[in-house]
């Protein structure tokens, strides 16, 4: 820990408050001033005679804390770069794949706000690369490490700072910054910036609970400088109207070779209202499919694409319960008649078999996020006019399921039937959907017409 024998101590500064009067501690280390305050004058003498007794015994302040050295907590003696290692260590194997990557992601911001200098003799892309993708993933800084990523991290290691940093609010403060920082220095999205702070809360709510820090900076932080909203509530603007689903469909399925396999994709997320990592799970024998009339589909997995790097078996999708139930719990969803006869000929034409995946991508492997991606947003460029296809509607391919829940919602169907369709809480089902529910408002106020209080005029 950086030390100075550059101390000055100040009087005790009374503040008169509503409730009565604080006392402040005040000094310099350095020329920088730190200050302290306490409820009662006897606990500011206390600290500042502590203060005062390490000044004039010689012992060094911290630069950082501005502290006396002899006060250090574990904090001093452990590198943030160590700790942060070790506690992706620790959350490795009780977490998902993409929770692992979002991991990997805020620690880098916050290792880089943690360097003492900027690392010049490197590229910054390749220093954050070396952090995300190597040191921030256990299962690939345990195996061989290429020798240019580990000159980079062996450099990192030497030259971040101690975890005693986050005892000093302004440093505290830049690493919250940067977490709500693209490289570019522009501003990141309200979501990235909250789940980066929640993130870096939990690593550090881990340092308190190991007696490596004594209290969570950011408790302290947030109550200052809280988090952008982030809006749920999904636009209007994103929804696909029927006419022009039925066009994209339609465009789909007229592709060579697989089309209608796409377009019977695309199908079960806009009538099904299934995510996408779900409907790639799906196997033939999960579908109910009658002759005629409504079918029945069993959803009972999701299969996120995270990337090979973060899965323990190294296939690019992992296997995951459904979103916010129990493993094993399934659900139940309805299949249109127009899309059981689609299903039907799809299984027919590309000979699937009941245990086969029922919408399978090349080589019968799971179909690649990238493959669907690619054949919607072709299909959306060729469909929709140049306004349209510039514009959020029907951006996403998840927004098939939006439009799908939302259809439904204006159908009349009652919320709570379509949040158990859905997966999601009615709750959260109403805060998403609520401004794109539409066509009821004159029922509604029907209703409640006959609600008078005023006497009815002659």
């Amino acid at each position: 820990m950086e030390g100075t024998f550059d101390v000055r101590i100040f009087s005790i500064e009374p503040r008169k408050r509503k409730s009565g009067y604080t006392y402040r501690v005040v000094w310099t280390v350095n020329k920088r001033k730190h200050s302290e305050t306490y409820p009662t004058k006897g606990q500011a003498d206390g600290r500042r005679a502590e203060l005062k007794t390490a000044a004039n015994n010689g012992v060094p302040f911290s630069t950082i804390t501005g502290l006396p050295i002899t006060f250090a907590s574990k904090a001093a003696e452990k590198g943030w770069y160590s700790f942060a290692t070790e506690y992706v260590d620790w959350k490795w194997a009780r977490s998902s794949g993409n929770s692992r990557k979002n991991v990997a992601k805020a620690m880098t911001a916050a290792t880089i706000a943690l360097l003492r200098t900027q690392p010049s003799q490197f590229d910054p892309r390749d220093v954050r690369t070396a952090l995300r993708e190597y040191a921030f993933n256990t299962k690939r800084r345990s195996s061989s490490l290429p020798d240019e990523v580990r000159e980079i991290l062996n450099w990192v290691e030497r030259n971040t700072l101690p975890m005693s940093a986050w005892e000093d609010t302004a440093k505290a403060e830049a690493v919250v910054a940067a977490l709500g920082t693209l490289l570019d220095g522009t501003a990141a999205a309200a979501s990235s910036v909250t789940r980066n702070r929640r993130i870096m809360s939990l690593a550090l709510d881990y340092a308190v609970k190991h007696n490596v820090l004594r209290t969570n900076p950011l408790t302290k932080i947030g109550k200052q400088d809280s988090a952008p909203r982030v809006g749920q509530a999904i636009s209007k603007r994103s929804l696909l109207n029927p006419s022009q689903v039925a066009a994209l469909l339609e465009w789909i399925g007229k592709r060579p070779r697989r089309g209608l396999l796409y377009q019977a994709f695309f199908a079960t997320l806009c009538y099904a209202g299934l995510r996408p990592e779900e409907a790639v799970a799906l196997r033939v024998a999960d579908a109910t499919l009658p002759d005629s009339g409504w079918g029945e589909f069993i959803v009972h997995k999701a299969q996120p694409e995270v990337g090979s790097q973060w899965t323990d078996t190294g296939d690019v999708h992992e296997d995951r319960f459904l979103k916010g139930r129990a493993e094993g719990d399934t659900r139940t969803v309805p299949i249109h008649p127009d899309l059981v006869v689609l299903l039907r000929q799809i299984i027919a034409k590309y000979k699937l078999k009941p245990e086969g995946l029922l919408f399978p991508g090349e080589g019968g492997k799971t179909l690649a996020g990238s493959v669907f991606r690619r054949v919607w947003d072709k299909a959306r460029r060729e469909v929709l006019t140049p306004h349209e296809y510039n514009s959020p509607a029907g951006k996403r391919v998840y927004d098939c399921r939006h439009t799908c829940l939302t259809g439904w919602l204006n159908a009349g169907i009652p919320p709570a039937q379509v949040a158990e369709w859905a997966g999601n809480s009615v709750p959260v089902l109403l805060a998403i959907y609520a401004r794109c529910i539409v066509g009821q408002l004159a029922d509604y106020l029907k209703r409640i017409e006959e609600v008078r209080y005023l006497p009815v005029a002659a």
